[in-house]
């Protein structure tokens, strides 16, 4: 809306404000926006989950030393989506079609994420969404940003083709029109594989980093690593010179998406100054499922899908460990693998203090993301 205003109708008029053309100062700026934004509201957020009662609810089965934490307002990633979609905006180019698609996919997921919260929560009733119906609308959405793309396809503004890491040229196209012959007999059809991969990888990133979701600031701060690896990924996918030189592929209109990656750094360092512990509060489903299926889109969009197992790297093994520790259960008589999953908290029973298993988590994070930028010249 302000790069409307300010670059496309009042530049001709007064020429300095033609430094709202450059995507890095708007980048710059909807970051400073979106960490405001959650600074300033975060305490009226909070006071008003508070006001309403929306505190979380600690499971029996838990560790012990979490007790403490039960009746903590959550639903705070409520604050997370505004302090991103407000920025994005405000600074982004509106014409985009690839901002809206990530703008959607971070109001669709987080919308599943508020029904399982205001259920679970709110109307204190069962457990939330089941699993099946979380998992269900989950890949509605998934399926909904995929097709989006597939449209964007038949413009050519958007490459189904996908990046992999570590190799130069090979770049598999799910969509089966790269088949010869096929298009003709199957149709739409065609564009089922591309679909189905998108919904799969957007309803794995959610899940994983709400699964990650278990610690004071553990999550948001894994987010914050993890889209400031995606604004670099995403600025050089869409700059000409940096995109010719370490042979990504070349979509210029993904390069706006850098604005909502941005927003997403500075959303999630304002939520980090209440969500760092002893947390004020919590994201709950709003914000975890929300994050994830932002990441997740980012990275389908600069057609990074791969290397989002880098990215989001303490996001995959909470998740794994997950998967493990409940196959194992249900495949080796109720042996477990794990003293408790997800991971960091078998790490907590091991003994260390709930500060450590963060700092050194935020650690890995960081490790996993700085080696994915690495892999940009490692081909």
């Amino acid at each position: 809306m302000l790069y409307w205003l300010l670059y496309q109708k009042l530049y001709p008029f007064f020429h300095p404000f033609r430094i709202f053309r450059y995507l890095t100062f708007r980048t710059a700026f909807a970051s400073l926006t979106a960490l405001l934004i959650a600074l300033f509201i975060g305490p009226f957020v909070i006071d008003k989950l508070r006001e309403f009662q929306i505190g979380q609810y600690i499971r029996e089965e838990g560790p012990q030393s979490h007790k403490k934490k039960s009746g903590t307002p959550t639903m705070g990633g409520v604050l997370i989506v505004i302090a991103i979609l407000l920025p994005t905006i405000l600074w982004s180019d509106p014409t985009n079609p690839f901002v809206w698609v990530a703008v959607f996919s971070t109001l669709a997921f987080g919308a599943i994420g508020f029904a399982d919260d205001f259920i679970k929560v709110v109307q204190r009733r069962s457990l939330g969404l089941t699993a099946r119906a979380k998992l269900l609308w989950q890949g509605v959405a998934g399926a909904a940003v995929g097709i989006a793309l597939v449209v964007l396809d038949q413009f050519k503004v958007f490459s189904t083709n996908m990046t992999v890491p570590f190799v130069k040229q090979w770049r598999p196209d799910l969509l089966w029109h790269a088949w010869p012959g096929t298009i003709a007999h199957w149709g739409l059809l065609a564009f089922i594989p591309f679909v189905a991969w998108v919904a799969l990888v957007l309803v794995g990133s959610s899940n994983a980093v709400n699964l990650t979701d278990g610690l004071d600031g553990l999550a948001i701060g894994c987010t914050i690593i993890a889209a400031g690896a995606l604004t670099v990924l995403t600025y050089v996918s869409g700059h000409v010179v940096f995109a010719d030189y370490l042979e990504l592929q070349r979509m210029p209109m993904v390069g706006e998406v850098t604005v909502f990656c941005g927003a997403m750094v500075g959303a999630s360092i304002g939520f980090l100054w209440y969500n760092a512990h002893p947390a004020q509060v919590f994201m709950g489903d709003v914000g975890s499922l929300a994050l994830g299926g932002a990441i997740g889109t980012v990275a389908v969009i600069i057609r990074q899908e791969l290397l989002l197992l880098f990215i989001g790297g303490i996001f995959i093994l909470e998740a794994l460990s997950v998967v493990l520790q409940v196959g194992s259960y249900k495949l080796r008589n109720k042996k477990r693998i794990f003293k408790m999953a997800p991971l960091h908290h078998h790490f907590e029973q091991l003994g260390w203090h709930e500060s450590k298993v963060i700092v050194r988590f935020w650690i890995g994070a960081l490790v996993f993301a700085l080696f994915a930028l690495t892999t940009l010249k490692l081909r």
